[in-house]
């Protein structure tokens, strides 16, 4: 069951957006900061991949690296095919690539296309967390990236202070609640201390202030 405090929390920020009259739909971002952790140790980092029960609001963006028939298979499930034979191009153009990345959420892969993607391209991916998902050629991916496209990714990095998406302002507060719960419960379970390893979380939309709430 959701906390209640989280469900007055979001409403009291919904209520604050509303106010504010925006002409775009504002996310609901959900601040973590840590305390009593060294996060120069890579092990004690936040690094999780969360599917929200209520989905993000706006579905994460998809590549995939792939060729012959899972190219053809799961064009469809996602949102850019790379084939083979545009690995090197993209490689000697990085600005673009970079672009790509960052234009896009998550990005799976042909198993067998895996080492020429770390050497090519892993300069631009590793740093930002978006390593490919290896797939077999022969799989189905479409389970995988409707998965995907609820999930969030929550990367503390080095840095204490860190954020993710929630969901968006346009959904209701028991299902943004229940996003947040879910990823709170997530992020508390993966620290070393769990609870006493949080100095605070906040729930803000985009623009407008922010609510703690915990």
């Amino acid at each position: 069951m959701t906390d209640k405090k989280i469900i007055e929390v979001v409403e009291e920020i919904l209520t604050d957006s509303k106010k504010l009259d925006r002409k775009f739909k504002q996310n609901i971002d959900l601040v973590f900061n840590l305390k009593n952790l060294d996060l120069e140790v890579p092990k004690n980092r936040v690094d999780e991949e969360i599917v929200l029960p209520h989905g993000r609001g706006k579905n994460a963006k998809i590549v995939i690296f792939a060729s012959g028939e899972l190219a053809v298979k799961s064009k469809k499930h996602v949102d850019l095919l790379i084939k083979p034979e545009e690995i090197g191009g993209l490689a000697k153009d990085k600005k673009q690539f970079k672009k790509v990345a960052d234009e896009h959420d998550f990005f799976i892969a042909e198993a067998p296309l895996m080492p020429t993607i770390g050497k090519s391209l892993g300069t631009v991916l590793g740093p930002r967390g978006k390593m490919p998902k290896p797939v077999p050629p022969n799989a189905d991916v479409s389970g995988m990236a409707k998965n995907l496209r609820n999930t969030v990714k929550v990367r503390s990095k080095s840095n204490k202070t860190f954020h993710t998406i929630a969901g968006n302002a346009d959904m209701s507060k028991e299902q943004i609640a229940e996003n947040v719960d879910v990823i709170i419960r997530r992020v508390v379970g993966s620290l070393e201390r769990g609870r006493m390893n949080i100095g605070s979380v906040y729930i803000k939309t985009t623009m407008g202030p922010s609510e703690r709430v915990i």
